[in-house]
């Protein structure tokens, strides 16, 4: 037994090692952070940078005076809270939104990288194919919006009209992109994988993560309740129910948004928005309600916590092999785990990992790129095509062709647009899922999707996730690939409605392809992420970009546990985002 000084010394010396660890890993090479360079390129106007909640010309929609953004962009730099109150804004207290943490990228933590140790690569700019391509993705999913995903497939004419309008643009075409949207490092655009994601396996299956939509436990009553158990208490998936409506589609309630208005605080209880009733997700408009409300590390809980749930003798989601010892997941087992490698280590380490991937990512978004959101450059299209000549005159040459230029290949879907929202549209206006659309802070990265990496990346740590998602023996949930009978999560409408509160249901079926908790997970990330982009907040590039660099937080602050644990071998394994095999363990 060590005395009280030496265990106070040993402790002095592990965090002494873990700091210069990190402090080497951080500078070795140095991270640098880098934008696009938009914000220099357009400075008459910052037309590409984040202004939502500064005052805006009503003729051009651009800020009203470039100072404004000027200061507040000194007041991002500053790090310092009190010159945000002194910037000029529109409405008063109480009726103005507030700029969301703009200082939460100088913070400092003592467990894993630092938050300004991991970057982000520059945005795709104005006059880019990528741009174009990704502002097209975010307009077809407005378009989509109240198709169910079991309507995503070319059966069904409205996503086959999405289809092979986004694979006429020119970014399709591209050799070695730097976001890639299909397995094969391409653009390569199908209907397996429109709308999925990037990574391994989000193609295999139904477009939902199973962790979506199903019930925690291990019989299948208890699978399509839809019910996941949270100790004595239980968390419902269903989500409410939002009306068909979508917001910002005329140019003054778009102006009034990106000045900061208010809106309603609780827009859920409204009765002009939403029905009153729940259903699973079955819907982009489905998907958005449930990102615009979660608890933002919400889902990954909700999986720990239905992988916890089907523990037991039946050997479903087992952990990691590499340290069954610990976790007591071998035969000869006479002590488990608990708080090291059990239930209360994973559930607790899932959600810690999101503070550390909100602050890095604060830093991207307003210390480093301040890039608009899609919203915005709905409403620059609009001016174009108005031919407001005020702005014509306001906006340099290289953003007057650019944006001409993305109006016309942009062309196809607004038109659709424009008659599925009928007179009252204005034309280029992104539709908006949420009255009061993007949230009050800049758009790259994104929070939700740096959130999704790191959580989702913790739990591929702590479990096998090479097992597959099966009916074993009168049981369902994840086990030893060939088990059982492949099973897939989906939902389907009710045959008769049962109460007033169900639409659909949730059924368990047979599944063509093995859908691996790698795969599911996966998707999970790209779910909550995309999810986002349905609402019309975010771009494919906030999603590819953030996942990655919420891993590589996750995977530092694993690696800073591991070092603290000095007696067993152990390692935690996982595959990448992009597929790369590593194994995390003591050094």
């Amino acid at each position: 037994m060590t005395s009280n000084n030496q265990r106070n010394n040993a402790s002095f010396e592990y965090r002494k090692y873990i700091a210069t660890k990190n402090y080497r890993a951080s500078t070795v090479p140095l991270v640098t952070h880098e934008s696009n360079r938009d914000e220099e390129k357009h400075k008459s106007t910052f037309l590409m940078n984040f202004t939502k909640g500064l005052k805006h010309d009503k003729d051009t929609g651009l800020v009203s005076k470039t100072s404004d953004y000027e200061d507040f962009r000194d007041a991002i730099l500053g790090g310092y809270i009190e010159p945000f109150h002194a910037i000029d804004v529109s409405f008063p207290p109480g009726k103005r939104r507030l700029w969301e943490a703009p200082t939460a990228g100088f913070v400092f933590d003592t467990q894993g990288p630092d938050g300004q140790a991991v970057t982000m690569a520059p945005a795709p700019e104005l006059g880019s194919d990528e741009l174009t391509f990704e502002m097209g993705e975010v307009y077809e999913l407005s378009y989509l919006r109240d198709l169910a995903f079991g309507k995503f497939n070319c059966k069904n004419k409205m996503f086959k009209e999405s289809l092979t309008f986004l694979q006429s643009l020119a970014f399709t075409k591209s050799t070695n992109p730097a976001r890639p949207r299909s397995r094969d490092g391409l653009v390569n655009l199908s209907e397996s994988n429109l709308f999925r994601g990037s990574s391994p396996k989000v193609e295999d299956g139904p477009y939902l993560s199973c962790f979506m939509v199903m019930g925690g436990g291990k019989k299948e009553r208890n699978i399509t309740s839809g019910e996941i158990i949270f100790g004595a208490q239980s968390i419902d998936q269903r989500v409410p129910v939002a009306k068909s409506k979508n917001f910002m589609t005329n140019f003054n309630e778009f102006l009034s948004v990106q000045n900061g208005e208010k809106t309603s605080n609780n827009p859920i209880t409204d009765p002009e928005f939403y029905t009153g009733e729940k259903q699973f997700i079955e819907t982009p408009r489905d998907l958005a309600t449930y990102v615009h409300f979660d608890a933002l590390y919400q889902a990954y809980l909700n999986a720990c916590l239905i992988l916890l749930s089907q523990k037991g003798k039946e050997g479903l989601a087992p952990y990691d092999p590499s340290f069954n010892r610990l976790s007591g997941e071998f035969s000869e087992a006479t002590a488990g785990g608990f708080a090291l490698y059990g239930g209360p280590h994973i559930l607790s380490l899932v959600t810690e990992v999101a503070t550390r991937a909100l602050k890095a990512v604060r830093y991207q978004k307003f210390q480093v790129h301040r890039r608009c959101r899609p919203e915005a450059i709905g409403g620059l299209l609009n001016r174009v095509n108005a031919k407001n000549t005020k702005f014509k005159s306001k906006i340099n040459k290289s953003a007057d062709n650019s944006l001409s230029k993305m109006l016309q290949d942009l062309d196809g879907v607004l038109k659709r647009i424009e008659k599925q929202e009928g007179k009252s549209y204005d034309f280029g206006l992104l539709p908006m899922a949420f009255r009061e659309g993007s949230p009050m802070h800049p758009a790259y990265g994104a929070g939700h999707a740096t959130v999704a990496g790191a959580c989702v990346t913790v739990l591929k740590a702590f479990f096998d996730t090479s097992s597959v998602l099966q009916k074993v023996e009168g049981v369902i949930g994840f086990a030893k690939a060939g088990t059982g009978e492949n099973v897939k999560i989906i939902t389907k409408p009710c045959d008769k409605k049962s109460d007033t509160y169900t639409t659909n249901k949730i059924s368990v079926e047979p599944s063509d392809v093995p859908l691996t908790l790698e795969g599911e997970l996966n998707k999970l990330a790209a779910n909550i992420s995309i999810g986002r982009n349905m609402g019309g907040v975010h771009y494919f590039s906030d999603y590819y970009d953030s996942v990655r660099m919420g891993e590589e937080i996750a995977i530092g602050i694993l690696k800073d546990q591991a070092e603290g644990y000095p007696f067993d071998e152990f390692e935690l394994s996982l595959n990448t985002f992009d597929g790369k095999a590593i194994t995390i363990g003591r050094t």
